[in-house]
This record gives structure tokens, sequence and C-alpha cells, in this order.
């Protein structure tokens, strides 16, 4: 019996014993089966600036955790050997749902972040591992490409505490023709984290020639601040040339300068730069004094000045999950 996946946008119809574009969504005797489910590819203690997020916990260990696949076909992804990996010829180890947290624990971590590949395709495995994760009194976060329908998105976001979102360009020829998908419904998950009550961080990959001009930026920022809110953290992360994009040059410093220097324009309060070291982009200021609060150097945080969430200079409550 043929069926056909209602995940994602991409609706994929899948013949018996056939997979969905995600490879691991495969119709098993006419039930649509997560073939990755409990059988992740990799499996590490990160600190949550990885991920990245700089509002969320700081200075704080997540278990992070992966299956292979992904339903975007990234022409720059980082991680294409297990996100376009087939299910049969990557290797994994089981690790069932129930033994996630006591792992998380043994390593102090506050939270388990579901990121690498992309939470969407292993959708199950994510969701248990949330509620199983809350009920532990843990946080969750989600990496993703935000790649989801409206009705996955409000299931699984109801349990996730933190979600980092790509949103790799305003240009609907860009999501089409860099990565396989479509625009609309990344713009709908990301008003859908927000709405759900998620602490959301916005990623902004910005690649030479494809979507890096002013008005590319401009788009990006002003979409931002009139659906997320200006308060929503902004990283724009440094491209370096990856699987099918190894003809682009690494991003300038002067093009995430201008970056930074436009989203600040448009009214964002928090603008990061990503895939850099030593560079004060890194850093969290008060929106309102300017004052230093927190202090980075790649994934290390060298200081905190927070005082319960608040600027310890003029009072200032900076939007985040600090405790």
């Amino acid at each position: 019996m043929i069926v056909q996946c209602e995940l994602c946008p991409k609706g994929c119809v899948i013949k018996p014993g056939q997979s969905g574009e995600c490879r691991v969504r495969v119709n098993l005797d006419g039930k649509l089966t997560a073939v990755t489910y409990g059988y992740p590819c990799t499996a590490n203690v990160d600190p949550i600036e990885k991920k990245p997020l700089f509002h969320f916990l700081p200075a704080t260990p997540t278990f992070s955790l992966a299956t292979v696949g992904c339903n975007l076909h990234c022409k720059n992804c980082q991680n294409w050997e297990i996100s376009q990996a087939d299910p049969e010829h990557a290797e994994a180890s089981p690790l069932p749902v129930e033994e996630i947290v006591p792992i998380a624990k043994q390593y102090a971590c506050r939270s388990i972040s579901f990121t690498y590949t992309d939470p969407s395709v292993y959708y199950e495995y994510a969701l248990d591992g949330c509620i199983a994760a809350r009920d532990a009194g843990l946080k969750t976060v989600l990496v993703t490409a935000g790649y989801l329908n409206p009705e996955p998105v409000k299931k699984l976001y109801r349990h996730v505490d933190a979600a980092r979102i790509d949103l790799k360009s305003m240009s609907e020829g860009f999501y089409r023709d860099v990565c396989g998908a479509t625009l609309a419904p990344v713009l709908n998950t990301c008003v859908l984290a927000k709405s759900l009550g998620n602490h959301l961080e916005i990623i902004n990959l910005v690649i030479p020639t494809l979507n890096d001009s002013d008005e590319d930026l401009k788009q990006l920022c002003r979409w931002i601040v009139r659906h997320l809110g200006q308060d929503t953290p902004l990283h724009f992360s440094r491209f370096f040339p990856q699987h099918k994009m190894l003809h682009l040059p690494p991003t300038p410093d002067e093009t995430l300068n201008r970056a930074c220097a436009i989203a600040q324009s448009e009214g964002l309060a928090f603008v990061y730069q990503g895939n850099v070291r030593h560079h004060a982009s890194e850093n969290t200021y008060c929106p309102a004094c300017h004052g230093l609060l927190i202090e980075r150097v790649g994934f290390q945080v060298m200081q905190n000045k927070l005082l319960n969430g608040t600027c310890p200079g003029c009072g200032t409550a900076i939007p985040g999950v600090w405790s």
C-alpha cells in the first residue's frame, strides 16, 4: 500500500519498501516508520554556545544527539556525511529514550539538544526525548531548519524550551536552488515557535554572492523585527566551503561586519557573528546602556555579569533563559 508522509511540506508519496526524501521514513507494510528511532549516529556533550544559543543557560553543557537524515539537501551542509546518509550505510548505536536522561545527568548537562542533522525527520525520537527530558527537570533544545508542517510543529514544540532555527534567506529561489525546499514553511515555524513560548534564536549563514547583498540582509532583519520581535537574537555565521559549494570563498570579515551593522540599523537588539574568534561580536551587550554583559571567546564564556537576567549597570531586563 502506498502511503503519504504528512510531516513536512514535501508530502512524499512512498511506495512499499521505499523511503521519503529524508531517507529515514520508510513504508514498511503500509505503515510509515522512522527506521532510525532509538539509533543516533552521534552523541556528544557540547557547550550550549555551540548550538549556537547565547541567551539560554550560558556556560552550561548540553547532551547533543542526532540520527542520520534530513529533509533538506543544502549544497553547503557542513554535516552532509550524516545528514545525507542512508540509514543502512551509516554507523549508529542503540540509545533508547529511557537512557537519554541518565546519560545527560551523568555529565551534569542542564539540557538535551536534538541537533547536527535535523530533528524534523527523526521527529518521534525527538518528541519522546523532549517529553522524557522535561519530566526529569531538564530543558530541551531543537537545532533545526524548521521545515515542518504546522500541526507537527505544534505537537513537538509544546515540549521544547529553546529552538535555534536556520533562516537561510528571504529568497524563494535560494531555498529552491540551494536547499531543495521552500521558504514559507520555515517562516511559519519561526512564528509558531515564538507563539508557543519557545525561546528562539535565529541563525543566518552568510554565503558570498548568494545571500549577502544589502537588500538580502535588510529583508531578513526587517522580517525578524516585524514577526519575531527586535529582542530575538540573530547570529550571522561565516560560510566555509563545504560539500557541493567548494567553489565559493569563505565569508569575508567585512561582509559579516556589514551584516551586523544592517541588523542593528533595522532595530535588532542582539546581533552576533559566528565561526569567528576573538571578536567583540560574540559578546552580549546591554541594549540600553551598552555595557558588557557576557564576554565570549569561541564557545567559552569568560565572564557573565548578568544579575538575575538584568543588566547590573542600568537594570534593563535581558530576554532569555538565564537559570
